[in-house]
C-alpha cells in the first residue's frame, strides 16, 4: 500500500513539477528542493528506484538542471539620424536595448526566426504627414502605421501598431517604408520589438 500511495504522489509531483517549468525558474527550484526532500525523508520507504522518470528528478534535484527554455526578444531604435526611406525601403535600427537569442541584425534591420512559435511584435514611429510603415513577415505585410497628407503643416505624430502571428524557425519579420518617402524620428522615440510568447 505504501508503495501505490508513493508512486502516485510521485507521479502527480512529476506532472506538476514539468507543467510549472513555464511559470518560472525559482518555482521550478522550489518544487526541486520539495521533491528531494520527499525522496530523502521516505527512504526507509521501499521505493524502487530504477524508473527512469524517478531518476530524472533525482538529478534535476541534485544538479539543479532545468530544461532549457529559448528565450527570445528585442527591443531596437535609431541612434544616430532620422530614417529616411525609400519606397520599400528597410529600416535599419542601430540602438539595440536588448537582442536575446541573437535574431536581430543590425546590419540589415531583418529579425530572424530562431524558433518556431508565436510572437508579438511592435512598431512605433515619431514621423512626419506622409508615413506608410509596415512590418512585414518574410514578403507578406502583416501590419502598418499610417499618417495621411491631409493633415496640415508639417506635424509630427506618434504611431504604434502591435501585430502577433504563428512564425516559423527562419521566417523573417522587418519594417519597410510604404510610401515614395518614409522618415522615421531617431532615438526612442521610435522603435522595432520583438518576443516570443510561446
Amino acid at each position: 500500500m505504501k508503495i501505490v500511495l508513493v508512486s502516485l504522489f510521485l507521479s502527480s509531483f512529476l506532472f506538476l513539477c514539468f507543467v510549472d517549468i513555464v511559470e518560472g525558474d525559482k518555482q521550478v527550484d522550489n518544487r526541486l528542493k520539495a521533491l528531494k526532500s520527499l525522496i530523502y525523508n521516505n527512504a526507509d520507504t521501499t521505493v524502487k528506484l530504477d524508473s527512469k522518470a524517478l531518476k530524472q528528478l533525482i538529478q534535476l534535484s541534485t544538479t539543479g538542471n532545468v530544461p532549457n527554455r529559448k528565450r527570445v526578444s528585442f527591443s531596437v531604435y535609431p541612434t544616430s539620424k532620422h530614417l529616411r526611406l525609400g519606397n520599400g525601403q528597410t529600416a535599419i535600427y542601430d540602438g539595440i536595448l536588448t537582442n536575446d537569442g541573437n535574431g536581430y541584425d543590425v546590419r540589415t534591420g531583418v529579425f530572424t526566426c530562431p524558433v518556431a512559435g508565436t510572437y508579438m511584435f511592435v512598431v512605433d514611429c515619431l514621423s512626419p504627414t506622409p508615413t506608410w510603415i509596415h512590418i512585414v513577415l518574410n514578403k507578406k505585410v502583416v501590419g502598418s502605421v499610417h499618417i495621411t497628407i491631409v493633415n496640415e503643416g508639417v506635424s509630427w505624430q506618434q504611431l504604434s501598431r502591435t501585430v502577433i502571428l504563428k512564425a516559423r524557425k527562419g521566417d523573417h519579420v522587418k519594417v519597410v517604408n510604404g510610401a515614395k518617402s518614409g522618415v522615421i524620428h531617431t532615438g526612442h522615440y521610435s522603435g522595432f520589438s520583438g518576443t516570443l510568447l510561446y
